[in-house]
């Protein structure tokens, strides 16, 4: 490809794909011409135009075992318009269905992935995990399937483990507490897979703050967004100071949550977050103790 204008020396080019021309913008020199054009063959005026002509599926999904590129062959023995196939093709069809079937649990890759996947959609159902960190979930999943890791572990517990890295990744940290509940794996099974995952796989854990734990705090205690940002500017605030140092965040940020529901009179707030955290009634009251010694409440705004 042409960078520079053999004329005048000029690095403006301009391509015209109506045309199929490249040419100087300085010059007018034509540089390229017949152009081949590698989109598609229609025109579409808006986005609804766009969607019934294009011929393309959708977005690939990890999380789905064939990654959404798959035929399947229904079960009902009937064609597309409903009507049912004549008898003497009803085998021919069952036979398709087998092998279908079968060719996708052709490597141990796939059989793992057959368990590993919906393991992964349920974790992440229970634990109100989004669609778009569950698909960076079965990402890193696959990578670690196809690099021999999870060989000889528990698919639970390596399940666990990636949530647990994706979760401190898109600073949304779920805490080893609430994978051991979902998984049935202890949470020294879970600290061994993913820091072999993270190893293996040269992630670096990325530090939490008591930030990242307000959102899902203030959500299992169904706080409002006005207690929420309330609970945000009291650890902003807390850290800015230095109250927070060597103080394990989540009580940080289950004492501001409880803070800021007593500052907005938060009458929604309810449940009990110390036996799903981990935290005690005590670290919590004492942290709240601290908040209310030493912040200046009234400033907060």
């Amino acid at each position: 490809m042409i960078k520079k204008c053999p004329s005048c020396g000029s690095t403006n080019i301009i391509s015209d794909p109506s045309r199929g021309e490249r040419y100087c913008g300085r010059c007018g020199l034509v540089l390229e011409e017949n152009m081949f054009d590698f989109g598609p063959e229609w025109r579409a005026f808006d986005m609804e135009q766009a969607d019934k002509r294009s011929r393309t599926g959708g977005l690939l999904k990890y999380a789905k075992l064939t990654q959404g590129l798959t035929t399947e062959i229904n079960k009902y023995d009937t064609d597309i318009k409903g009507r049912a196939i004549p008898a003497e093709r009803k085998a021919k069809f069952y036979r398709l269905r087998k092998w279908q079937k079968r060719s996708r649990m052709a490597t141990s890759l796939q059989r793992n992935l057959s368990v590993a996947l919906p393991e992964l959609d349920r974790m992440c159902s229970y634990l109100n995990i989004s669609d778009q960190m569950k698909e960076s979930c079965a990402r890193l999943y696959r990578k670690c399937a196809r690099e021999g890791i999870v060989r000889g572990r528990s698919i639970e517990g390596m399940i666990a483990a990636v949530i647990y890295l994706i979760s401190r990744e898109q600073r949304s940290p779920v805490i080893l507490n609430e994978l051991e509940d979902v998984s049935g794996v202890s949470k020294k099974e879970i600290s061994k897979s993913y820091k072999k995952i993270a190893h293996q796989m040269n992630i670096r854990i990325p530090q939490t703050s008591p930030v990242d734990y307000v959102l899902r705090i203030a959500s299992k205690l169904n706080a409002s967004g006005e207690t929420t940002a309330k609970a945000i500017k009291i650890v902003n605030k807390a850290s800015k100071m230095g109250i927070t140092t060597g103080r394990v965040p989540i009580s940080i940020a289950a004492a501001a949550v409880y803070l800021a529901g007593e500052l907005t009179n938060d009458k929604g707030m309810g449940g009990s977050i110390q036996d799903f955290y981990g935290t005690s009634k005590n670290s919590i009251k004492e942290r709240t103790d601290e908040f209310r010694k030493i912040l200046k409440i009234k400033d907060i705004k």
